[in-house]
């Protein structure tokens, strides 16, 4: 059984900082975004 719930535990960090690792990249890319708004403005002026 402990073995059971470690295994799970295990599972259920992974998951964690797998979801962290996509916020972190749709920052990024918003981010990104933004800059390329920011250029845009720039050009049109």
């Amino acid at each position: 059984m402990a073995a059971k719930k470690k295994a799970a535990a295990k599972k259920k960090v992974a998951k964690k900082k797998v979801a962290k690792k996509k916020a972190t990249k749709k920052k990024v890319a918003k981010k990104k975004v933004a800059k390329k708004k920011v250029a845009k403005k720039k050009v049109a002026k």
